[in-house]
């Protein structure tokens, strides 16, 4: 089965990954390359260690370029996807790297992002409880956000089984990637270079509800989260600490198990071994979470530490994977599950 893939927005960080992921998909054939400014010239200009697809010319986003796809990805700015989106037809998979169509609460969506909802679709974290059965032949599929990514899989477990309160701290801290390629003064690396900066303090980034939607949902019931985001002078990766109180008397061994079963057979998240802990270097390139758990006895609380790439597992190899799932592939076809070092 081969399938041909459009990539809308294919200058960007997150479609430079996607390229770089589906190049090495054994059932994949890439077809239109599209974006908005730079559209006319060549994507090599753009994405230099794209080789195969350097010459290539990028054409302009739209949906008439973009229909006659198996699958097409946006990786577009948020609140750019849903127009295009409803234009193409529901016998094509289309996937969303934005944000348009994660949020399940229409008022959410509009106070956070300030313009009207375009929908809810599927989404794509298939290690949350019940997601593989959700995308499996789905034509819509929301890849989520990248510290979401990382951070909810440190808790589904813990408060899935009830192993903690639902009162959730998330501190993550993220290269610069993930702010996309559009210029910004604070980005110069003379601004970021040697200094680290928390931003969107005080429940005041986007991917709060995001948070919330997640972990209330394997609870069952409201979870409040705390997340702040610190930006840190690297280019790409996240390091999540996230805590809850514990509910009760529960020594490490217990929260191993817990974590065991519900990740013992994903190919993509690793519980690493006791004394271990996860760091950003270990997944550059790879599709991989690593987790490592640990009791604060004498704070008696629950501390997760998890590391992805931003821009694989975070971005771009969520979205391969969702529509691995999809379409019926094999899970881990086109994903690196081993990391580049040093």
């Amino acid at each position: 089965m081969t399938v041909k893939a459009a990539v809308a927005g294919a200058t960007g960080y997150a479609g430079g990954e996607l390229l770089r992921l589906l190049l090495a998909h054994p059932d994949v054939e890439i077809g239109a390359l599209t974006a908005a400014s730079s559209a006319g010239t060549s994507l090599g200009a753009h994405q230099p260690h794209l080789g195969p697809l350097a010459d290539r010319l990028v054409q302009k986003t739209t949906a008439a370029t973009l229909t006659g796809h198996d699958v097409v990805f946006l990786a577009l700015p948020h609140g750019h996807s849903g127009g295009i989106a409803a234009e193409l037809g529901r016998n094509t998979l289309v996937i969303d790297l934005g944000a348009d169509h994660r949020l399940k609460n229409s008022s959410d969506w509009e106070q956070w992002y300030g313009n009207e909802h375009a929908g809810t679709w599927p989404y794509g974290l298939p290690e949350l409880p019940g997601g593989r059965e959700r995308l499996r032949g789905a034509t819509r599929i929301a890849v989520p956000g990248c510290f979401p990514t990382g951070g909810s899989l440190a808790l589904a477990p813990a408060i899935a089984s009830g192993l903690v309160k639902p009162e959730v701290t998330i501190v993550s801290i993220t290269g610069t990637s993930g702010a996309g390629r559009s210029l910004k003064p604070h980005l110069l690396g003379s601004e970021v270079m040697g200094s680290a900066s928390a931003y969107g303090v005080g429940g005041a980034h986007r991917h709060t509800p995001e948070f919330v939607q997640n972990l209330s949902a394997v609870a069952d019931g409201p979870v409040t989260v705390s997340f702040t985001p610190v930006l840190a002078p690297m280019p790409r990766g996240i390091l999540t600490t996230a805590s809850a109180p514990l509910s009760g008397e529960t020594g490490l061994d217990a929260v191993r198990s817990v974590y065991d079963k519900a990740y013992g057979d994903e190919p993509f998240v690793s519980l690493l071994p006791e004394g271990v802990w996860p760091t950003t270097a270990a997944t550059v390139g790879s599709n991989m979470v690593h987790l490592q758990v640990g009791v604060d006895s004498s704070a008696g609380r629950l501390v997760v530490v998890s590391a992805i790439d931003n821009l694989t597992k975070g971005t771009a190899g969520g979205a391969v994977q969702s529509m691995n799932i999809a379409l019926g592939l094999p899970e881990t076809a086109g994903l690196p599950m081993t990391g580049v070092a040093p």
